[in-house]
């Protein structure tokens, strides 16, 4: 579809500016709740601002920026004052703590989901079994829970388990329990041929379901490729969930199967997209082909490669009508909601100090109703800041995150 190498190949009229916006969406929201999840595991909920020095690569907050003007900047979720020594301290707003809760058991409703996708993930792979740490790279994207690797894994017996490796004991994997027919059924199957998982068995076989596409209005070269874009549809190619080990690396079979195993790992997703490294780390348990950024490239219709930041993402182009997802679940829903309550217009506040006594018993500040257990949250390192961020973080007046992504469109606009 296209004879692009590289992402940074590409021309002008190939970039998707919606689908570099949604790139952008998520930036300072993720550190937010990074910073979330570190104040969720203290005992009271409240840590010494200078503790936090510790987790800036967690959070991405490269100096010189200060920890406490990143904080001072979401009053809406976080507070700080000092004590009757002068050390600054971090908390939740009760806001912010409700809104973890809610994420909870937002989390728990979609679990039973989560562990559909999950299943259905090791049944396309070639062993049946996947190492956990891999499956850890998606735990944000699939909705999993906090408690994925301590807890989460062992919750279906029937469905899966957790084993540990032969030749390596100290690798872990998650392994197949049981195949069930049912759910070898693609989401493009259920879409186009309106079939569901409570049928009957399914066994998976050739399919010949066209994938939906979706450029670009200026991109006019579709108009060149539409004869091999048409062979390409209309080329039959073997289910996901079928077996693919006699398939011959770099033959348009083998291609083909490689997007429908792209298209389907990126429809479990909560968001439809993910990074481009993580699905990387799979091309020998899916069978998928050493070059898969440039098959991602060439199949320009279907997916779209975003280059922003350090990492790159891969969107499902037909789940997105312009920056937004066109079918939001409640954790999408849930994140736009922390996403409205970041930044504010205005002088900073003075940080008032409390004594030692009321004020660090003052519920109305730091007391929550969720229980302090010893979660154990999983870090990963994000993205490097970008200008966009940098108008957020700076220690002048600050901007709202919707400005922020009208910004990044007038700069494409000009």
């Amino acid at each position: 579809m296209t004879s692009s190498k590289r992402v940074q190949d590409r021309s002008k009229n190939k970039r998707v500016r919606g689908l570099e916006i949604a790139t952008e969406k998520w930036k300072i929201f993720t550190k937010v709740k990074i910073l979330m999840d570190i104040l969720k595991q203290e005992p009271e909920m409240v840590i010494p601002v200078r503790s936090l020095n510790e987790y800036r690569r967690q959070i991405n907050l490269p100096k010189p920026h200060k920890i406490s003007d990143f904080i001072r900047k979401t009053p809406k979720l976080f507070e700080v004052y000092k004590d009757q020594n002068g050390v600054l301290w971090c908390g939740m707003t009760k806001v912010a703590e409700d809104l973890l809760e809610e994420e909870e058991r937002l989390l728990d409703e979609h679990s039973d989901k989560a562990a559909g996708n999950v299943t259905r993930f090791l049944m396309m792979s070639v062993d049946k079994r996947l190492p956990l740490d891999k499956i850890a790279h998606f735990r944000r994207d699939f909705g999993l829970s906090l408690d994925f690797r301590a807890e989460w894994v062992h919750r279906y017996p029937q469905l899966f388990k957790v084993i540990k490796s032969k030749t390596e004991p100290e690798v872990e994997y998650l392994e197949l329990a049981n195949w069930n027919p049912k759910w070898a059924i693609t989401e493009l199957e259920k879409k186009v041929l309106g079939l569901s998982e409570g049928g009957g068995d399914h066994t998976p076989g050739m399919l010949s379901l066209p994938f939906p596409l979706k450029f670009p209005p200026e991109y006019k070269k579709v108009y060149r490729y539409g004869g091999k874009i048409e062979h390409f549809q209309k080329r039959a190619y073997l289910s996901p969930y079928a077996d693919a080990r006699e398939l011959k690396a770099g033959s348009l079979e083998f291609d083909k199967r490689a997007v429908a195993v792209m298209h389907e790992l990126l429809s479990f997703t909560i968001e439809k997209k993910l990074v481009t490294d993580h699905l990387t780390h799979f091309r020998r348990e899916l069978v998928m082909p050493q070059k898969l950024m440039r098959l991602l490239l060439k199949h320009f219709g279907i997916f779209y490669v975003s280059e922003r930041g350090k990492r790159f993402s891969v969107f499902l182009t037909e789940a997105y009508e312009g920056s937004e997802l066109i079918e939001k679940g409640p954790l999408v829903l849930w994140k736009e909601k922390v996403q409205s309550l970041i930044g504010y217009r205005g002088r900073k506040k003075k940080i008032e100090t409390f004594s030692d006594q009321s004020d660090m018993e003052d519920e109305d500040l730091f007391a929550s109703d969720s229980e302090n257990g010893s979660i154990s949250t999983q870090f990963e390192q994000e993205e490097t800041m970008g200008d966009l961020e940098d108008a957020l973080l700076s220690d002048d007046d600050e901007m709202e995150v919707g400005e922020v992504c009208s910004g990044y469109k007038d700069a494409n606009t000009t």
